[in-house]
């Protein structure tokens, strides 16, 4: 049986990865500070579904699976000797990286989370690869990244899995073919971090052969997965804030509530996507197909559609009837993008695509529904601005109208129970 340590798994995707991994068979040991839950109080927001601890979870998934999985507190950044000595006895196969801040807007809210942002998760992947490195331990990491490394500008070609060939003329002035990672464009602090793991990664992998793989992942909507589904006390968190909530989420949330779908700026921004269940299987598939030591890292792109902001309003509005306001965008980004992305490592692979489909909404839609009570409607609207010359998404008149004037509330679908 491969072990695996599962850093961040008490999170979003942390949480239904290990329990999917569990029933796979594999010897799961959950590592986590819980964090995202003492974030959640100093935010004064709560989780759309009501998750229990760590501890709870863990003991209902061994009454309805029969396996267990441990789980150690633990800070990752901070706590190097203890994570080293719990890497020293686990001895684990693979490393599965989701330890770090992960929401973009939380990274931009002001000097305190961006410090928090850089220490928390530069110091997380380092103190990972260092440990490796002290132990002469041959475990393959399996890092968490995400497409924003790549920017949002549409440049006109489809961005491929991690590296770009390129040509340089020499001094001899003869042209030589290269291959280098392809050119960062980070547009929040977040994913500036996520940018640096990059190169810590490649230098790790160069020097020292560690093996990893990094996933470049889309932005994950939908909440439940088979095993997160078997009991009330396994149900995977649901975001719906302004600062964590994801786009496609949190429209859903919206519509559940009765609370116009707010469209930042045009809503012209191209975004990757992929079902959390997608995410869960990815996560498998790269740990079974690790890359040979000394080999270069592994970049795979973790989406399986790309969709514009407006056209998934429009979807939901034509679904339930929701409302659309048009709000100012609190982020510095074009207005408008293109996004064409290469997944085609995990294609071949064999993952099957989960793609949007009114079941698969409905689900989500249905979710956001049953614990519409638990809601802060004063956490909705996206407040968090990247500079002063920003403005928050908050719901106006004017939002209201502009969307109107596009047409985007439909007639109201009858959504089916896809259970």
């Amino acid at each position: 049986m491969n072990k695996v340590l599962v850093i961040g798994g008490d999170g979003f995707c942390g949480w239904p990865t290990s329990l999917y991994l569990s029933e796979q068979g594999y010897d799961v040991t959950i590592v986590d500070n819980l964090s995202r839950r003492k974030i959640d109080n100093r935010l004064g927001v709560v989780s759309l579904t009501p998750i229990k601890s760590t501890q709870e979870r863990i003991e209902a998934w061994k009454e309805v699976s029969g396996k267990t999985i441990k789980f150690v507190e633990l800070d990752v950044a901070q706590e190097f000797d203890d994570l080293a000595i719990l890497m020293g006895e686990l001895r684990p196969d693979a490393v599965v990286h989701f330890g770090e801040q992960r929401s973009a807007p939380y990274s931009m809210r002001g000097a305190c989370p961006k410090r928090y942002t850089v220490d928390n998760n530069i110091n997380a992947t380092h103190n990972i690869l260092a440990a490796l490195v002290l132990l002469d331990l041959d475990a393959h990491v399996v890092h968490l990244g995400t497409m924003g490394v790549y920017g949002y500008d549409g440049a006109g070609l489809e961005i491929p899995e991690g590296y770009q060939q390129i040509m340089v003329r020499g001094d001899d002035n003869v042209i030589h073919n290269r291959e280098i990672l392809y050119p960062s464009n980070p547009g929040s602090i977040y994913h500036m971090t996520k940018t640096m793991d990059q190169l810590m990664f490649q230098f790790y992998a160069k020097n020292d052969g560690i093996r990893v793989t990094d996933l470049h992942q889309g932005i994950v909507w939908g909440t439940q997965t088979d095993e997160t589904r078997r009991d009330e006390r396994l149900i995977n968190r649901f975001a719906y804030d302004g600062d964590y909530g994801t786009v496609l989420n949190r429209f859903l949330m919206q519509a559940a509530i009765g609370y116009p779908l707010t469209v930042h700026g045009t809503g012209g921004q191209t975004r990757a996507f992929i079902h959390i269940r997608d995410t869960v299987r990815c996560i498998e598939l790269a740990i079974s197909n690790p890359p040979e030591k000394g080999d270069r890292p592994v970049i795979r792109n973790q989406m399986t559609e790309t969709h514009r902001v407006r056209e998934l309003a429009d979807l939901v509005a034509r679904l339930t009837g929701a409302e659309v306001a048009m709000v100012d965008n609190p982020r510095k980004e074009a207005a408008e993008n293109d996004l064409r992305v290469s997944n085609a490592s995990f294609l071949k692979l064999g993952l099957n695509p989960t793609t949007l489909a009114e079941g698969l909404l409905s689900d989500t839609y249905q979710v956001a529904q049953k614990y519409a009570d638990r809601i802060n409607r004063d956490r909705v609207a996206a407040a968090t601005v990247w500079t002063k010359n920003q403005k928050p998404g908050v719901v106006t008149v004017k939002a209201l109208e502009e969307g109107k004037a596009r047409g985007d509330t439909g007639d109201v679908v009858q959504m089916q129970d896809s259970a």
